[in-house]
């Protein structure tokens, strides 16, 4: 078929002006640089225009023209071939990306097509695209590795000319980024001419990004400066509590959210957690029974025609409020807008910045963040991170180190398509940032591993997925492999979960599978802002009904405790150090300017050149308190690692608590803790093997064990749809069994290698933990004896006591230490009686096993007493 006759080249100037506007010197350096033949990275804030100024440089560098005669006719046979491949890390961004990108091609009649491939793509469309692939084709990692495992579509796709990565800060520190890397080298093994662009925004190392994403050739980075103005604010507490514990004001300040919802236009409220943005979306539906319909909740776990609705009446200005988690945080442009609210820390700076750019998400508008703590100190943490934001203290993103679950995911995936040969195929992955040190003898490893499962697996026929044929070229020599193969492509490895359906009706999300198994039917529990009822369990779908009841259960997802960054902390610990010389600016640290008088009256204030410890003796034992700013995961690891280091010299046993700020360590023997708090014990001189000395690291690496052995294959989830799925604990079943095989007949397996790796990298950040050890050698010990909890010390016992009470006997304890520390402050007390008597007041009563917390189990603790080696 003919083309229809086409004139007159796209020019992006001209279309901006066609519409009133004036682009912005970035937009001018982007279009520039792309029609100049550059690949690059385009740093900018959300809602700057960053889409239009890849997208209509792309339309221009590769010639679309305008279809005459008008009315426009355009087919996808006629069109011109797959030029563009645009990547974006959400199917919700692919349909917004796709409106957005398709307005310059309707509107200025461009002969260009443009469609869809994710997983929501229907059948027809997908066998329409392997006939032939549009103009654009917008995808997401695990679809654009789909095609790659088709010859006929890796054909189609050598065509392409540019990739745009969208978001590209949400994928570079994960393997979802590392497994685009790797699609990434295969196409510019196609086309080694590929122009590759990036977007990002909040990202604190933008050449390493550049870098990682161009595979380290040469490339532009832009930095979009609009000068977008920002507002960030906090709403203060009525009442300012001297004494804090995390989350304990929470929704005590419901009335002034619903204040500042109330005087916005469209208001994002944020939380960290799915199971709070259930709470707070009741929350506010029952003091404001009106809003009902005008309100609603978004998160991950809702079935995706749910997040369709309110994404679409977000973006048609017909809701007040949506109680949303990180579901929201990326760039689905959401122009009514006008405020955020963030309730408790953002534990970012970088994800305080993104989730303030869903306001005013136009060049020129506000962009309004407005934090609301949910204890005293995130006061301090609300303070930090906007002068953070001012000064421009953006966290760091870091790839993945050749991790060889995704590797040998890749060699299955490249086996389906074309087949490869070793030598080849090793010089390629090698043109992958992560995989640049790949040694011979790792890749050996993967090739044996996929060719026969290695050592352990090779009388298994299923785990032979890759062999060479008679000419040398390596594939997939079965139909129903390559079919379970392409059923688990993908680095996404979310708990198991289970479907909540109404009773034959729709279904209204997932929850995980842990939480269901632990209700009865009958049983009520929050899901979706509704009150539901079970009603049986069938098939990995869990039937329910509206309930009667007004209380029930809240779901809980792994994962709801955010990391506490390194940049939020330093800036943290630096507004303490002012408020340590006497300097309280801006309205937050005014604010908390009497808790932390009574901390440095009863103690110190830490600063960046000292390292604060609390000792307390109580009825309970010896307590040390220890301030290192360093985040809940780190200060874990740093309480087990001094505990284990101190049982080298004495037997002991610990209870460990742990927050953002800092840790406890309780035990019942005397411990001389200002003679043992030398440079020594903080050193970090073996520390990988005291870490998993005092941690119990095995366990931990089995349980990270099932993501790796999902993404390498050799636990099969079941096919999409099929209603084979595996539980839970089928899956865990699974994986602690190929992990048992590994561990005692082929030790030397790279996956559990890789396991290890993982957990001391990533779950116990031991490289953070590392480099806060020797910032705290560098700093000045400042120990204080205290006669009672200082504010800074009682939340700590709180996390601790939480753990094996009930909530309501938790808050009546609470409720009296508080009045006892209340009045020590006042100088009310008499502090040698009424602290140990508060604290023998909250000493748990009940039986260490089981608490009656929901049945969750009591801290253990941790006995050390053995020496090294």
């Amino acid at each position: 078929m003919n083309a229809p006759a086409s004139t007159s080249a796209f020019d992006p100037a001209a279309w901006f002006a066609s519409r009133g506007w004036t682009p912005f010197p970035f937009q001018q350096a982007t279009w520039q640089s792309i029609i100049a033949g550059d690949s690059g990275l385009l740093h900018a804030s959300t809602g700057s225009g960053k889409t239009w100024a890849i997208w209509l440089a792309a339309l221009a560098r590769f010639g679309a023209k305008k279809i005459e005669p008008s009315p426009l006719k355009r087919t996808r046979m006629s069109a011109p071939k797959l030029t563009v491949i645009w990547i974006t890390p959400m199917r919700a961004l692919a349909a917004d990306t796709a409106k957005a990108l398709a307005e310059p091609i309707e509107s200025a009649q461009l002969d260009w097509t443009l469609s869809l491939r994710t997983g929501d793509t229907s059948s027809s469309e997908r066998a329409a695209q392997e006939r032939r692939l549009p103009t654009a084709l917008i995808t997401t990692p695990e679809s654009l590795t789909l095609m790659l495992s088709k010859a006929t579509q890796q054909d189609a796709l050598a065509g392409a000319r540019m990739v745009v990565v969208d978001e590209w800060h949400e994928l570079i520190g994960n393997k979802r980024g590392v497994q685009l890397q790797l699609a990434l080298a295969r196409l510019r093994k196609l086309n080694p001419a590929l122009q590759i662009w990036g977007l990002s925004a909040t990202l604190g190392n933008i050449d390493l990004a550049r870098d990682v994403l161009l595979a380290g050739a040469p490339g532009r980075v832009v930095q979009g400066d609009i000068g977008k103005p920002l507002l960030i604010d906090t709403l203060l507490p009525p009442r300012l509590e001297r004494f804090p514990w995390a989350g304990h004001l929470g929704i005590a300040m419901l009335p002034q959210v619903i204040d500042a919802i109330e005087d916005a236009g469209t208001t994002l409220v944020f939380l960290n957690t799915r199971s709070q943005a259930e709470l707070w979306y009741q929350a506010l539906l029952n003091a404001r029974p009106d809003w009902a319909g005008l309100i609603a909740v978004h998160h991950g776990s809702l079935d995706r025609e749910v997040r369709d609705w309110v994404e679409a009446s977000l973006k048609a200005g017909t809701l007040k409020a949506v109680v949303c988690t990180s579901s929201l945080d990326l760039g689905v442009d959401f122009v009514p807008v006008e405020r955020v609210l963030q309730i408790g820390s953002p534990k970012g700076v970088a994800r305080a910045l993104q989730r303030a750019g869903r306001s005013g998400h136009q060049p020129g508008r506000t962009s309004r963040l407005t934090m609301v703590p949910t204890h005293s100190m995130e006061l301090v943490e609300a303070a930090a991170a906007r002068h953070a934001i001012a000064t421009g203290h953006l966290e760091t993103r870091l790839p993945p180190n050749k991790p060889l679950d995704v590797l040998v995911q890749h060699l299955v995936t490249i086996a389906l398509g074309t087949g490869f040969t070793p030598p080849e195929l090793l010089a390629e992955v090698r043109t992958a940032w992560s995989y640049q040190a790949l040694t011979a003898e790792e890749w050996e490893w993967a090739l044996g591993f996929v060719r026969q499962g290695g050592s352990a697996l090779t009388a298994y026929p299923e785990y032979r997925r890759v062999e060479p044929d008679e000419a040398g070229i390596w594939r997939v020599p079965d139909a129903a492999l390559a079919r379970r193969h392409r059923s688990n492509i993908g680095t996404i490895v979310s708990d198991a979960s289970m479907v909540v359906q109404y009773m034959g009706g729709a279904r209204l999300g997932t929850v995980e599978e842990g939480f269901i198994a632990r209700l009865a039917p009958g049983d009520a529990f929050l899901f979706g802002g509704r009150m539901l009822e079970l009603i049986r369990v069938h098939e990995m779908t869990a039937l329910v009904r509206l309930a009667k009841k007004s209380k029930g259960a809240v779901p809980r997802w792994q994962g709801g405790r955010m990391s506490f960054s390194t940049e939020l902390a330093d800036a943290m610990v630096e507004q303490l150090e002012l408020a340590a010389a006497g300097e309280f600016a801006g309205p937050e640290m005014q604010a908390v300017a009497p808790l932390l008088q009574v901390q440095q009256d009863w103690s110190a204030i830490p600063t960046r050149n000292t390292l604060l410890a609390e000792v307390w003796h109580s009825r309970e034992g010896n307590h040390l308190f220890l301030y290192p700013f360093a985040g809940r995961h780190v200060h874990l690891g740093l309480a087990s690692l001094l505990g284990w280091r101190v049982g080298q010299h004495q037997p002991a046993t610990f209870s460990i608590a742990v927050n953002d700020y800092g840790f406890e360590l309780l035990t019942s023997a005397d411990v001389d803790w200002p003679a043992l708090l030398t440079p020594e014990l903080l050193s970090d001189e073996h520390l990988l093997e005291d870490v998993l000395h005092s941690l119990n690291a095995g366990e931990l690496a089995q349980r990270r064990f099932r993501e790796i052995a999902r993404i390498s294959g050799l636990v099969f989830q079941g096919h999409p749809g099929s209603g084979g799925g595996k539980s839970a604990r089928q899956l865990q079943a699974s994986s602690s069994l190929f992990y048992e095989v590994f561990r005692k007949h082929d030790p030397s397996n790279l996956l559990l290698t890789q396991a290890q790796t993982e957990v001391l990298r990533q779950e116990l950040e031991t490289t953070r933990l590392q480099d806060s050890l020797q910032r705290m050698q560098g700093q000045a010990l400042n120990i204080q004896r205290v006669q009672r909890p200082t504010p800074l010390g009682f939340p700590l016992l709180i996390e601790r006591f939480r753990e094996s009470m009930s909530s309501e006997k938790l808050a009546d304890r609470i409720a009296r230490l508080v009045a006892t520390l209340e009045r020590a402050a006042s100088g009310e007390a008499d502090p040698s009686i009424d602290a140990h008597a508060a604290v023998m007041f909250m000493a748990p009563d009940m039986p260490k096993k089981q608490a009656r917390s929901g049945g969750r189990r009591a801290r253990p603790k941790r006995v050390f007493g053995h020496t090294r080696g």
